[in-house]
C-alpha cells in the first residue's frame, strides 16, 4: 500500500466524533466515474474537515463468499480537506498504484471503493505495543547495516554485515517505511509478528530480518474510521441526486 512521504500528524478537526460517511465513498467513486466517461461530477454534500486519509478500490469476485481482490490503494498521512483529499487519492489509488495497472471504464461495475479516515495516532516503544483489528502501524527504519546489533555468545559475524556488497552512501540514507490499515491484520490472518516483518518487506528491505531490526523500528499506531460502497450503490445515490448514467 502507497502512502504520502511525510510523517503521521495527530489528526485535525473533528477527530474521533466524525465517522466515515458512505458520501465519502460516493464522492471518490464519482470523482473515479467522472475522470472515465466525462460526466457531470455531482456537488458533494458531506461536512468539510481535514483527515489522513486512504482511498481503496478492490474488485468483487463474481463467486459467492469469494474474497474481493485488492485493486489499488494509496492515501495520506498528512491531514488533507475531505473534498479535495478524497477526490485526489480516489484518482492517485485507481491511476497510480504502482503495484497495478490503470483502472478502467469497463471495470467500474465491478469495484467496491473503501474509505478511511485515519485517527487517534500514537508513538509506542515496542513493534509489539498494538492490538490487531484495532490498530494500523506505520514503521520507519534506517539501512539495517547501521543498526547495532545486540552482542551474541557466538562468534559468528552478523548477517547483516555478510554481504560482500558495500551500501553506497545514497543507500544508507535511505529511510525505509511503510504502513498497514487496521484491518489488513486481521484479513490475512497475520500475528504481530508476522504483520511487522510483512511491512519491513513492504519498506523495500529484502535482507533478514532480525530481532535488532524489528526492535530499531520506529513505530506509530493509529485507528481508523472506515466505510465501502459498492458500484451498486453508486449508482443509486448518483441517479437519486439527479446525475445522468
Amino acid at each position: 500500500m502507497s502512502l504520502a512521504a511525510t510523517e503521521p500528524p495527530k489528526p485535525a478537526g473533528e477527530e474521533a466524533e466524525q465517522v466515515c460517511l458512505p458520501e465519502h465513498c460516493y464522492h471518490s467513486f464519482d470523482t473515479l466515474f467522472c475522470a472515465l466517461t466525462y460526466k457531470k461530477p455531482i456537488p458533494p454534500k458531506f461536512p468539510e474537515g481535514k483527515y489522513p486519509l486512504f482511498v481503496t478500490w478492490n474488485t468483487r469476485s463474481s463467486r459467492p463468499g469469494k474474497p474481493h481482490r485488492l485493486r489499488g490503494c494509496i492515501g495520506t498521512f498528512e491531514p488533507k480537506p475531505l473534498e479535495a483529499g478524497l477526490a485526489e487519492y480516489a484518482l492517485t489509488s485507481a491511476f497510480h498504484d504502482s503495484r497495478f495497472r490503470r483502472i478502467e471504464e469497463w471495470e467500474l461495475e465491478s469495484l467496491e471503493c473503501s474509505v478511511s479516515l485515519l485517527t487517534d495516532f500514537e508513538d509506542v516503544a515496542s513493534y509489539l505495543d498494538w492490538e490487531i483489528g484495532v490498530h494500523g502501524i506505520h514503521i520507519t527504519f534506517p539501512h539495517p547495516s547501521l543498526i547495532p546489533v545486540a552482542p551474541s555468545p557466538s562468534s559468528a559475524p552478523s548477517p547483516l554485515a555478510s554481504s560482500g556488497a558495500v551500501p553506497t552512501r545514497s543507500v544508507l540514507k535511505h529511510t525505509f517505511s511503510a504502513t498497514f490499515l487496521p484491518h489488513v491484520a486481521e484479513e490475512q490472518g497475520w500475528d504481530k509478528i508476522e504483520t511487522v516483518d510483512s511491512a519491513i518487506r513492504k519498506a523495500g528491505w529484502s535482507g533478514r530480518i532480525s530481532e535488532d531490526l524489528r526492535r530499531a523500528l520506529k513505530v506509530r499506531r493509529y485507528q481508523s474510521r472506515s466505510c465501502a460502497v459498492t458500484w451498486e450503490d453508486y449508482v443509486q445515490w448518483r441517479t437519486e441526486n439527479g446525475g445522468a448514467m
